[in-house]
């Protein structure tokens, strides 16, 4: 009998978003103050979108894109 698999999560706390992204806490909350990166409360706890995580490693690679291409 196979496993049903595991969906994919789709909220991640603060504390995992920082691993994923390898920024600080401090780093975290000021982008999100800015807007370039999504949040959503659950109670008390907020809480990143894997998607507003998705969204932002990609304005990233656009902004680099970017910024080389004034480079050249």
């Amino acid at each position: 009998m196979d496993t049903p698999p595991v969906p994919e999560r789709q909220l991640y706390r603060i504390t995992e978003a920082m691993r994923l992204l390898s920024m600080s806490r401090s780093v975290i909350y000021e982008q999100i103050r800015a807007g370039r990166l999504r949040s959503v409360k659950q109670g008390r706890a907020r809480l990143i979108p894997a998607q507003a995580i998705s969204d932002y490693v990609q304005l990233l690679i656009n902004e680099s894109e970017v910024m080389s291409g004034e480079a050249a």
